[in-house]
C-alpha cells in the first residue's frame, strides 16, 4: 500500500520563511562591514532586497532605541534590467502590476510580477529602485572578470552597472554591491567579452578596397603595424562587394588599445590613399 505524499510550493520569493532567510545575508553584512552606508541589491520579485532592507533597518532602530541615539541610515538601492522592470513599475503604479514577456541578460532577476508581501515591504524600507541596460550589464559582467577575477550573472552586475552608470549620491560613501550568483553560460561568457572589447576599443574591423594583386595585403599591413595595431583576422571578398574589376575588398579585425588608437589607423589608411567602411 502506497502512502500519498504531500508536496508544498515554496515561492522563490513571495513568503516570510525564504524573506526571512534572506535577511540574514543583511545581518552578515552589518557584521563584516558595521560602517556600511549603502547597499545595492539586484531585484526581481523582492525577497532579496525585503529581507536584507528590513534586517538592517530594523537592527539599526532597535539598537537606536535601546541606545536612546540615532545612529546613520542604511540606503537600500535596488536596481533592476530595464527589459523588465517589474518592482519600479509597481512602485509607480502603488499597486502591482505586470511586465510584458521580454529577454535579458539578467535572466535571473526578469519577474514579470512582483510578490504580494515583497511590494509593500519595499515600499517600506527600500529607498530606490533604478534600471541599467543590457549595455552596461555586459560591460559591468566584463569588468568583475577581467578586474576583480570574479564571474557573475547578469542579475549580479547590475549593481555595479548601478554604481557606474547612475547618480545614486554615493560619492565617498561606503558601499556594499551584492553579486548575487554566478549561474552564466560559457557562450554568454564570450559574447560579453567579444562586444566588451569592440565597446572598449580593444577590438576593430575595417573594410577597404584595395588593388587585387600581389603585395598589395603586405602594404596594407605594414600601415597598420606603423600604428601599433595587431591583425587578429583577414577576410577576401570580390564578387559580393562593392569592389570593380582588378580590385577586392579586404575586412580586417584589428587588436587595438583605445577608440583613439583606432581612428588613427583609419587616418593612416585613408592617408595612404584607401577608401574605408568601418564595423
Amino acid at each position: 500500500m502506497q502512502t500519498a505524499r504531500t508536496q508544498c510550493f515554496i515561492p522563490a520569493f513571495d513568503d516570510p520563511a525564504v524573506i526571512a532567510g534572506q535577511g540574514t545575508l543583511g545581518l552578515e553584512i552589518q557584521e563584516q562591514v558595521p560602517d556600511v552606508q549603502a547597499i545595492i541589491v539586484p531585484v526581481g520579485g523582492g525577497g532579496l532586497i525585503s529581507g536584507i532592507s528590513i534586517a538592517l533597518k530594523e537592527s539599526v532602530a532597535l539598537r537606536d532605541a535601546q541606545s536612546g541615539t540615532q545612529t546613520r541610515s542604511i540606503r537600500i538601492i535596488g536596481v533592476q534590467a530595464e527589459r523588465m522592470p517589474g518592482m519600479q513599475a509597481a512602485l509607480r503604479a502603488g499597486s502591482l502590476v505586470s511586465c510584458p514577456p521580454a529577454s535579458a541578460l539578467a535572466d535571473g532577476i526578469a519577474v514579470r510580477r512582483v510578490g504580494d508581501l515583497t511590494l509593500p515591504l519595499v515600499q517600506r524600507y527600500v529607498d530606490d529602485v533604478v534600471l541599467v541596460n543590457e549595455t552596461e550589464i555586459a560591460h559591468a559582467i566584463l569588468l568583475l572578470l577581467e578586474d576583480e577575477k570574479t564571474v557573475v550573472e547578469g542579475a549580479a552586475a547590475t549593481t555595479l552597472a548601478a554604481l557606474l552608470n547612475r547618480p545614486l549620491g554615493l560619492h565617498k560613501q561606503k558601499v556594499v554591491l551584492l553579486l548575487s550568483g554566478g549561474n552564466i553560460d560559457v557562450n554568454i561568457i564570450a559574447r560579453v567579452i567579444e562586444k566588451g572589447l569592440v565597446q572598449e576599443g580593444r577590438v576593430a574591423r575595417v573594410s577597404l578596397i584595395v588593388p587585387d594583386r600581389p603585395g598589395a595585403l603586405a602594404q596594407v599591413s605594414t600601415i597598420v603595424a606603423e600604428q601599433g595595431a595587431n591583425v587578429l583576422a583577414i577576410t577576401h571578398t570580390r564578387g559580393f562587394s562593392k569592389a570593380e574589376i582588378g580590385e577586392s575588398e579586404r575586412t580586417l579585425t584589428l587588436e587595438t588599445s583605445t577608440r583613439p588608437h583606432i581612428d588613427s589607423v583609419y587616418h593612416a589608411l585613408k592617408k595612404a590613399g584607401y577608401r574605408l567602411s568601418t564595423e
